[in-house]
Formats: C-alpha cells, sequence, structure tokens
C-alpha cells in the first residue's frame, strides 16, 4: 500500500478550496509601519545613535553574569530560534497538514517562507559585517562592516518567520489568534535570550523581529508563485506518471460471448 501524500490524493477526493489570505488595506498598513521600523533601526545603528548606545549599556550590564541561574534552561530555550531543529519540527507538522487537506501549499508556503528569510536577512548581514558583543573591539562603537553577520539577529527573525508561518496558515481565526500570539510569545522570548546570552546586541534583535515580521505580511503577494508551483508539480507528476495510477483495460472473460457481425 502506498502511504505518500500523492497516493492520499490519489485515493480521496478533492476537498473544498482552502482560502488564502489576501493582501489587504490593514496588512499593507502594518508592513508599511513595519518597513519605516526596519529602516529606522539601521539609520540608528549606521549613525551610531542613543540605540548603539544603549547596546553597550546591556553588553556592558552582562545578563548572563546577572543571573546564572538561568543560563543552562535558556541554552535550550534558545533553539527555538535555531533555523534547522525548528524547520524539521515546523515542517513534519505541516507535512501532516498537507496529506490531511490535499495539497502541497502548506509545505511549499513554508519554504518560500525560508527561502525569502536566507534571502533577504543573509544579504543584510553580509553587507553591513557587524561583529557580536563578544567580539567587538571599540566601546561606543556601532561595529559595521568588520566582518561579522549577526545584524540583524537571525535567530530572532527564523522564530518569527518559522513559528509564525503556523499561525498564517490557521484554519480559524481562533486559532490564528492563539498561534500568533504563541508565536509572538516565542520569538519575543528567543530575541531576549540572545540578549542575555551575549551573542546579540538589542538593535539586532529588534531588526530580527521587523525582518521575520516583514516576510510574514508580505507572503500573500508570494501565494501566486506557490499556487503556480503547486500546478507545476502536478503536472509534472502528471507527466511522468505516477506508480500505480495507470490502467490497464482487462481482457474479456472466456464466458462471455463475442459481439458478431450483422449478416453472419
Amino acid at each position: 500500500m502506498r502511504t505518500d501524500i500523492f497516493a492520499r490524493l490519489d485515493r480521496e477526493p478533492e476537498p473544498p478550496k482552502i482560502e488564502t489570505p489576501r493582501m489587504s488595506r490593514h496588512r499593507i498598513a502594518l508592513f508599511g509601519g513595519t518597513l519605516a521600523f526596519y529602516l529606522a533601526i539601521v539609520i540608528a545603528v549606521l549613525m551610531s545613535s542613543w540605540l548603539v548606545t544603549l547596546d553597550w549599556k546591556v553588553m556592558l550590564f552582562r545578563p548572563y553574569q546577572q543571573w546564572p541561574e538561568i543560563h543552562a534552561a535558556l541554552d535550550y530555550y534558545v533553539v527555538l530560534g535555531q533555523r534547522g531543529p525548528t524547520a524539521v519540527m515546523v515542517a513534519c507538522w505541516l507535512g501532516w497538514r498537507s496529506w490531511r487537506q490535499h495539497t502541497l501549499r502548506p509545505l511549499l508556503t513554508l519554504g518560500a517562507s525560508l527561502l525569502l528569510l536566507n534571502l533577504t536577512v543573509g544579504a543584510v548581514k553580509i553587507g553591513l559585517g557587524r561583529l557580536g558583543p563578544h567580539y567587538a573591539t571599540r566601546i561606543g562603537s556601532a561595529e559595521l562592516f568588520a566582518g561579522g553577520d549577526i545584524f540583524p539577529s537571525g535567530h530572532t527573525a527564523n522564530a518569527v518567520v518559522t513559528w509564525g508561518i503556523l499561525a498564517y496558515l490557521a484554519a480559524t481565526p481562533r486559532a490564528r489568534r492563539y498561534l500568533s500570539a504563541m508565536s509572538a510569545i516565542v520569538s519575543l522570548g528567543v530575541g531576549l535570550t540572545t540578549v542575555y546570552l551575549g551573542t546579540h546586541w538589542l538593535s539586532d534583535v529588534l531588526l530580527g523581529w521587523a525582518a521575520g515580521l516583514l516576510i510574514l505580511l508580505g507572503l500573500p503577494w508570494v501565494e501566486p508563485l506557490i499556487t503556480r508551483a503547486e500546478d507545476w508539480i502536478f503536472a509534472a507528476r502528471a507527466r511522468l506518471g505516477a506508480p500505480g495510477s495507470r490502467t490497464v483495460p482487462s481482457a474479456p472473460a472466456a464466458d462471455t460471448p463475442l459481439p458478431v457481425a450483422a449478416g453472419q
């Protein structure tokens, strides 16, 4: 017996079309506000403003020395922001959703969001080249263009996107509210944990939150590409021919009389 997702799609009737989020005015306003916040953080760090001063005050306070008793627990908690483990966990859940809902959209949406995350956050990290607190060289400096890769915080942005995608794909408004609250708490905790551990500046975390939220808010613009990708996958599968999907005409039974032509 085949147990893959395509076998499920073959066996059972197609369910009603799943509603996809639209780029509403409210969503566009949130996207614009988040983008403005994102640019403000970048400019504040580039200008070595009060935000960089705050970064140094928090860093020199050394939270991990103030509350060492929670250090071990937070070492485990911060894993909720690591791309590999979280992507596997969420992909397993969304794979089950794809199987139940007879569509590849949940998995394709996750893949598209992680691709956008890698491209956008990675480009800014490399372009600004900021050093982390443990590698800082000059007190009061923004530590930019020094070969680092911690601005924005990848842990924070990944937590926002990976857990937020569950809310984005939620089937009901109630589930969306609960999952949105859960993802916000997890991503907030992951970001603050990296500051506690001294692996990120506070401004790294602020930019990471904004970067992840921009991806989630902008996903409806990517939905047409996701739909095309799903159609292409199923079309390619149909061209190649799925195992067990072809039917062979059966031979007539031995006792079935053959048709006789007229006039014989």
